[in-house]
């Protein structure tokens, strides 16, 4: 029995947004990358995740993580309508291999803010979900 892992859960985030035509980015955009008036974006930031309990047994192979999309786009009505989209996205069960996983759940957010620390500014809006899986 191997105990969960955050990165195959990750990699389901990845997928189901980017099947939404979603650009998507890991851990923050790389430098000199703004978004433009043809591709906003999404900057996942995972936590590591936890294995928690299965059993009395003390199994650890359940798992549980919350990840936060920050959408990004240069303008708000941008930010927005990639939010809806990341909602819409992840609103599936996460393919990850051999576990069974649940709907990613949403957790709260925030409102669109502006970015004035970047040329041109910009604007974005943050989400978390938790997600969660069991062996299969």
């Amino acid at each position: 029995m191997t105990t969960p892992a955050v990165l195959p859960h990750v990699d389901a985030v990845v997928s189901a947004l980017t099947g939404a035509g979603l650009v998507v980015y890991l851990g923050g955009a790389p430098s000199g990358v703004s978004p433009t008036a043809s591709t906003p974006y999404v900057v996942l930031y995972p936590e590591p995740g936890r294995a928690e309990v299965a059993s009395l047994a003390d199994n650890r192979t359940n798992y549980s993580a919350v990840i936060q999309l920050t959408c990004v786009g240069l303008t708000a009505e941008a930010a927005m309508s990639v939010s809806d989209r990341a909602v819409a996205a992840l609103s599936v069960v996460l393919a990850v291999a051999g576990r069974t996983s649940w709907r990613p759940e949403p957790l709260d957010g925030q409102p669109v803010q502006r970015d004035d620390d970047v040329v041109p500014p910009c604007f974005y809006a943050a989400s978390r979900y938790r997600l969660r899986s069991i062996p299969q």
